[in-house]
């Protein structure tokens, strides 16, 4: 098929070449160029149009849906980190959570012998510590600390290329605040969405604290392993001191731990924890804090880690101070120190003493568990052991437990009787007795006849004891011995003479005080002084008590009579050489509980032994195992110790009663006013009811 071409008309145009009103066409005006040039005819042939590169025109489209995409992931990140953020709680409203207080216990020479809290220890200022403690911390974990702002992102940019060139996750970007930011407030998740709480939170607190503050809050919340939380809980952890006396060994150690506390724990793994702590020492040096001279003495000198065999008996003590402190000084919300009264050396003696007789003579005579208290004249706790081993039961026999005291009660029942005018020296009948078809019986089942009131009591002849405290009644023997501190109920009845009513330890031993005090009633006690972490003494424990709960004329009868169950009695095995000792042994019924209470002008002291499911025992008694263990605790409790003879003079004792007087008289006769406790309730007297008392 032919086409025709369509003849185009060209009108000519001014100004041409050469002439500048010639008439003619212009070159732009040829046929054949539709952008208005001319095509070059003459020549024979027609250019071909120009075109764009491929190239360049593809990466001018990339850089532009580039541009594109980073503005919507631009948005996107914006939206994501703003939901996130939506999910905190306010940051106008958002404040630190406060530290749980930590609980520091300390006994009489001002060391700590425990700590109770969540933390594990104490919070530090940051001025408390050695210099190179936190600069360890800030050379190994975030270099630039003092210069970004919450994020560094020299610091992210160099770890992404060690985990990049290493292809594993050698290196974390995360800066001290964003770790703290962490401990803080969120969990231990590791997703997308924590870390961007995590940098919100970091930002927040950057405008908030100031940089010493976020390293102080820093070092006293991160945990370093072992249960430790804060320095000062790891230092006392691994290397048995406070963190204000750590060396620089020491520091770099700490500090290397945070990395992975549970993997590098010293106690758990000391190699790795070395080589990371050798880390932590060249980091030291490059970031100039130390010099290279230092930190090869610092390398000479490693870390010793102390070894805890757990918390042992002081264990005991530590539970009961926390179940009275807040009755003490109410809700806790900060750290407080507490000091106790305990002995840190009697503590010890009291342990050993009861694990290695309980070890070698515990399966002779069937007893699993015992306690011991012992206390000084003014019912100061110089020691306290609940059970065989706190790791293996933390049920605090000498507190807790009611047991019945057997023959150990009968000093209230004698007591009563003096006070109603009976002597030392008083005779009274052992023979059998019978009470509404009861019939107790003494141990050996022999009967001595007319016997003195001493003599009785020595050799702890039960028909007497019952025949007194008839004649007294059982009422008044009950009031007696609530007088001098036992806060249990008792029954009264002619077998409390027996010692048929529960009571614990730790009241039984109290209520022995005032024999060795001259008469002054105690209450036991443990807590002496209670101190804020910033010095404020919050409570301090004064001198009130019951008073005088004995005259001074029945106390020295009284010790003149308990005496000779040290001589010639019940507890010869107890005689304490150089010493005036006086004391009291018990065994309840079927030998389910052995007993012994003995005392000096020193200390008075306390044993129980027994089963925990209250089982028979193979005969040990009052006599046998517990005064065993109290002459061998007393003679090291009492070693040094200026000598402290026991109240009353025997020669200044009245004449010895020629009669005994009528039974009906003595029962009628009450308490002497000079001996009736004070009126009103102590605090300590309140606690102790309430925490031991009347059942």
């Amino acid at each position: 098929m032919f086409f025709r071409r369509r003849k185009v008309r060209r009108e000519p145009a001014l100004g041409t070449f050469g002439t500048l009103f010639a008439f003619g066409l212009n070159a732009r005006d040829r046929i054949g160029n539709g952008n208005g040039r001319g095509s070059d005819q003459h020549e024979g042939r027609k250019k071909s149009p120009r075109r764009k590169g491929p190239r360049k025109g593809f990466f001018r489209r990339l850089a532009y849906w580039g541009f594109v995409l980073a503005i919507w992931a631009g948005l996107g990140i914006v939206f994501y980190v703003g939901y996130q953020a939506s999910r905190l709680p306010s940051l106008a409203t958002l404040v630190v959570p406060k530290r749980p207080p930590t609980v520091t216990i300390v006994g009489l020479d001002g060391k700590t012998l425990a700590t109770r809290g969540d933390m594990g220890g104490i919070a530090l200022p940051l001025s408390a510590l050695p210099p190179y403690l936190p600069q360890a911390f800030v050379a190994t974990e975030d270099r630039r600390f003092y210069w970004h702002f919450g994020l560094d992102p020299v610091g992210l940019a160099r770890a992404l290329y060690v985990n990049l060139t290493a292809r594993a996750l050698r290196e974390g970007g995360s800066t001290l605040t964003q770790q703290l930011a962490k401990n803080l407030f969120l969990t231990q998740e590791r997703s997308l969405s924590r870390k961007v709480q995590e940098l919100v939170l970091a930002l927040w607190l950057e405008r908030v604290y100031s940089k010493d503050q976020i390293l102080e809050l820093y070092l006293n919340r991160v945990y370093f392993g072992a249960g430790a939380y804060g320095v000062e809980a790891a230092a006392q952890r691994y290397f048995g001191k406070s963190a204000r006396n750590v060396t620089l060994a020491e520091a770099a150690m700490l500090a290397g731990l945070v990395k992975s506390p549970s993997r590098l724990a010293p106690t758990r793994n000391p190699q790795a924890a070395r080589e990371r702590a050798e880390i932590v020492l060249a980091a030291l040096v490059d970031a100039r804090y130390i010099s290279a001279a230092m930190a090869k003495t610092a390398r000479g000198r490693p870390p010793v880690i102390v070894r805890h065999d757990g918390p042992g008996s002081i264990g005991y003590v530590a539970d009961w101070v926390m179940d009275a402190l807040d009755a003490y000084v109410g809700p806790l919300e900060s750290d407080v120190t507490v000091q106790t009264s305990i002995d840190p050396a009697l503590q010890a003696a009291a342990e050993k003493v009861l694990a290695e007789e309980l070890a070698k003579q515990g399966e002779r005579y069937g007893v699993t568990q015992g306690a011991l208290v012992a206390i000084d004249p003014n019912g100061a706790v110089r020691a306290l052991v609940g059970g065989r081993a706190y790791a293996e039961s933390q049920f605090n026999r000498a507190i807790a437990a009611h047991r019945q005291p057997g023959s150990a009660f009968k000093p209230f029942v004698y007591l009563a009787a003096l006070e109603r005018g009976l002597m030392p020296d008083t005779l009274r009948e052992d023979a059998p007795i019978e009470i509404r078809g009861w019939r107790p019986e003494n141990f050996s089942r022999e009967y001595f006849g007319p016997v003195s009131l001493t003599t009785a009591l020595a050799n702890s002849l039960n028909t007497v004891a019952v025949r007194l405290a008839l004649e007294v009644g059982p009422k008044n023997v009950a009031a007696t011995a609530r007088r001098l501190g036992i806060s249990s109920k008792l029954d009264p009845n002619a077998s409390l003479a027996l010692g048929t009513s529960e009571v614990t330890l730790l009241e039984l031993t109290g209520a022995f005080a005032p024999f060795a005090n001259g008469g002054i009633g105690v209450i036991p006690h443990v807590i002496e002084r209670v101190r804020s972490a910033n010095g404020k003494i919050l409570y301090a424990r004064s001198l009130t008590g019951p008073g005088r709960v004995v005259a001074a004329a029945q106390v020295a009868m009284m010790n003149r009579m308990l005496m000779e169950t040290l001589l010639t009695g019940t507890a010869r095995r107890a005689a304490l050489p150089g010493w005036q000792a006086a004391g009291k042994t018990g065994t309840s019924q079927d030998y389910r509980d052995a007993w012994f209470i003995g005392y000096t002008g020193r200390l008075v002291a306390g044993i129980w032994l027994g089963n925990d499911d209250a089982t028979p025992t193979k005969r040990a008694s009052g006599s046998n195992l517990p005064v065993e263990i109290w002459s061998r605790f007393m003679r090291v409790a009492h070693q040094n110790q200026q000598v402290v003879d026991l109240p009353g003079d025997p020669s200044t004792l009245p004449p010895v009663a020629t009669a005994p007087a009528d039974a009906r008289d003595i029962a009628a006769v009450p308490a002497p006013e000079s001996i009736q406790p004070t009126s009103g309730m102590t605090l300590d007297r309140w606690l102790f009811d309430k925490l031991f008392g009347r059942r």
